[in-house]
């Protein structure tokens, strides 16, 4: 008991020693809003239909599409740092809250045209390079859903609030990354490119889902911080709001059908490897399901052996299945044959 009184005195006497040796004046840390000057000047500098501005975007706009034709995650993260698109938006989203009219007109003109850019430099190289094909980086930008429109709100508040700061820039490289502008408008311009209208669909929702989440939630992070009024804004946030409840149709839908079609997926994989012989022991490489009206369409691959599995017993299986789930299931099982071929030393070298 004295040990223990006397640790409880040592540790009280080292948090009382390390508090007095923080205390101080710190006021000099408390960095406060940029003043409305300094923020327009950076603002409008970012929304300026520069020849840098065209540039840089010229060249995301390259690297985001080699990146998605190759599938290669890195190259796109880098189109997404090099792409100057959240200037005009975040500029937009300024300018709403302050009324500025004349900066609204400039960073939307600069929106449009960077957009168009970017969509048209992507349509050329997809058709240069000549890949008919679309990979995994490509359909995964193809179905938005909420949380898309999530990380878009979150992405534009952090946007806003760093632009209003002085000492915390280095967070906009990471806000780029996070909301992903340039990909979803090179996903655009190579379903254009190849006559996919559903890829451009998708793309084009993707991308309206990020901006509008932007230009929304950075216009209530000026006016928290006290830029313009709620009457200058009103009528843009109205205009957002609206918007926002609109592209939330068809993205809660898609968000419910992730996540119905990922349960089932879970549960046939269950169903597979645990309650069924002809696939307990099997190498399955995919499952993939779709929804069709009221019936599900699943389709296996399978790696096996060259006769391992047959007709019969693929119809067995989905028999169980389908009244496992309760729902009509049409299963397409494709099989990969396996050959194994060793080649054992040989004394040729002797």
């Amino acid at each position: 008991m004295w040990l223990i009184n006397q640790v409880r005195r040592w540790g009280k006497e080292q948090f009382t020693q390390l508090k007095e040796s923080n205390s101080g004046e710190w006021h000099w840390l408390a960095e406060k809003p940029m003043p409305v000057a300094g923020l327009n000047r950076s603002l409008w500098r970012g929304a300026v239909p520069s020849k840098n501005f065209y540039i840089l975007l010229f060249l995301s706009g390259i690297i985001s599409t080699v990146g998605l034709l190759a599938n290669s995650a890195a190259t796109i993260i880098g189109a997404m740092i090099v792409a100057p698109l959240m200037g005009p938006i975040i500029a937009i989203a300024y300018s709403m809250v302050m009324g500025n009219q004349r900066l609204l007109k400039r960073a939307s003109f600069t929106l449009l045209t960077g957009v168009v850019l970017t969509v048209v430099t992507s349509m050329l190289i997809a058709r240069i390079v000549g890949i008919r094909t679309f990979g995994p980086e490509i359909w995964g930008r193809v179905s938005p859903t909420l949380l898309d429109l999530a990380v878009a709100l979150a992405a534009g508040a952090a946007g806003a609030y760093a632009k209003s700061r002085r000492h915390v820039a280095d967070a906009l490289p990471g806000v780029a990354i996070a909301v992903a502008l340039v990909p979803p408008l090179s996903v655009m311009g190579i379903g254009i490119a190849m006559g996919s209208q559903s890829v451009t669909t998708g793309a084009s929702l993707l991308f309206l889902a990020n901006l509008i989440g932007i230009i929304f939630s950075g216009a209530l992070v000026f006016l928290g911080q006290r830029y313009g009024s709620i009457e200058r804004a009103r009528q843009g946030l109205i205009l957002s709001i609206g918007a926002i409840i609109l592209l939330g149709l068809p993205l809660g839908f898609s968000l419910d059908n992730l996540l119905l079609k990922e349960r089932t997926r879970r549960s046939i994989e269950y169903l597979l490897y645990r309650r069924t012989l002809t696939f307990a022991s099997r190498d399955i490489r995919s499952i993939k399901v779709q929804r069709q009206e009221d019936s599900l369409i699943v389709e296996l691959e399978v790696a096996a052996p060259i006769g391992a599995i047959s007709e019969n017993q693929v119809n067995m299986v989905r028999d169980f299945v389908q009244q496992s789930l309760k729902k009509p299931l049409t299963l397409n099982v494709r099989v990969i044959p396996i050959q194994e071929f060793t080649a054992p030393a040989s004394n040729s070298l002797k």
